[in-house]
């Protein structure tokens, strides 16, 4: 049912690959982005982040084009090549504690318009919009979609077997991060691989929901073009088994104008309330929540009815921390707008929480339990939204590795 797609990719010299690929941009602190800007000179940041940009105020559609001209440069510089034949690209990330291994191809938009690729989260149009400007604009992607599917022993089974192979690269990053990357070009793998994915019911959007949107909104915008490659979107396969899941924390910066003994008797209405004093607790199984106020540490356990399977929504974690104290206690509304929570993902240690409700920054913090791929599938096939910043999931993957050119 779903298809992939081949492509000629654009990607780095082999010799300069660990010097050119990076993280996300929003991953860097100020001066880790000052310090790769100033000593690597062939990083990707270069490109996304142009130099005679960084002291001056533009518009969008300035810093969109001195993109698209750092781009260039790095082409003209050879720094760039890009493949004489399409390609489907194998990827394996090996960290400290995991491996993931998956399969980038372009994936296509009509069937994510006809629900062959499912969602699970809502997207805000002004950042739908500004992608797509984005990529009208350059003319490129090299973030893709991570999509996660049934696993399937044939295509586990070819993934073994091509890693045996030599890579095209192989690289360790300064985050220590092992990468290895494999290129697909015998037709008769191709067509393997493509007839094994047209067999499956579905994709699910693991991260990325925006970015494969705004390819929705620019393909729309542009079909008298006649542009094969707008029909498709640059994405990251893996099988579900592969992914890991965190959960993503929740830090409010007041109580609504409660004060805590009063706070904590109206939690007690939904909840068993179990002060833990200073030991850390976090959550160790769905429908318990860790909780951080006034120095102390707090373990709530959900006391509400647990509605049936076909109220995925309502079962999980998030939406009842929302139903219960985020928005009925501490007046919380639009989770993707209210400027009094923030966010925090699951990978980060639980002590930058602490310290910076410890330092006044927020007053109270809610640790969650990941959400299981169980859960995101079945709020997909209902055609469900999750509240804003549910799951924090990985592989991530690395910038200027391989761009999906417009």
């Amino acid at each position: 049912m779903p298809t992939i797609k081949p492509f000629k990719a654009v990607r780095p010299v082999p010799d300069k690959v660990a010097l050119v690929t990076c993280r996300n941009y929003d991953d860097y602190s100020a001066s880790e982005l000052a310090a790769w800007l100033t000593y690597n000179p062939f990083s990707f940041l270069h490109v996304i982040h142009p130099a005679y940009l960084h002291t001056q105020k533009t518009t969008f559609d300035t810093r969109f084009k001195g993109v698209l001209h750092k781009y260039n440069d790095f082409k003209a510089d050879n720094i760039f090549i890009q493949e004489a034949s399409e390609a489907l690209y194998v990827y394996e990330i090996q960290t400290k504690n995991q491996s993931f291994t998956g399969i980038v191809a372009g994936t296509s938009i009509s069937d994510y318009q006809d629900g062959k690729i499912k969602k699970h989260e809502d997207t805000l149009a002004y950042r739908v919009e500004l992608f797509k400007d984005y990529l009208h604009q350059t003319g490129f992607n090299t973030e893709p979609v991570l999509l996660t599917y049934d696993k399937n022993e044939t295509i586990e089974q070819f993934l073994i077997e091509t890693k045996k192979t030599a890579p095209i690269y192989k690289f360790t990053t300064t985050n220590k991060e092992k990468h290895s990357l494999w290129a697909i070009k015998d037709d008769k793998q191709l067509s393997l691989l493509k007839h094994q994915f047209e067999n499956m019911s579905s994709f699910y959007i693991s991260d990325g929901h925006h970015r494969v949107a705004s390819a929705e909104q620019l393909f729309e915008e542009n079909k008298s073009q006649n542009n094969e490659n707008l029909k498709y979107v640059m994405s990251f396969l893996i099988a579900e088994d592969q992914v890991k899941i965190y959960e993503y924390n929740r830090m409010i910066h007041d109580l609504n104008g409660l004060e805590t003994t009063d706070f904590l008797e109206k939690i007690k209405e939904k909840f068993d309330v179990e002060l833990k004093d200073k030991t850390l607790w976090k959550p160790e199984k769905k429908f318990e929540f860790g909780m951080y106020l006034d120095d102390n540490f707090y373990a709530l356990y959900f006391k509400g009815n647990i509605q049936n399977d076909e109220n995925s929504l309502q079962n999980l974690d998030a939406q009842i921390l929302y139903d219960t104290i985020l928005h009925p206690i501490l007046g919380i509304g639009d989770l993707r707008n209210d400027d009094r929570i923030d966010y925090i993902s699951g990978k980060e240690s639980f002590l930058v929480m602490k310290n910076q409700i410890d330092e006044g920054l927020f007053k109270v913090g809610f640790i969650l339990y990941p959400t299981a791929i169980e859960e995101i599938k079945s709020i997909a096939n209902q055609n469900l939204i999750m509240p804003p910043k549910s799951t924090y999931i990985e592989p991530k993957f690395r910038c200027g590795l391989l761009i999906y050119e417009l």
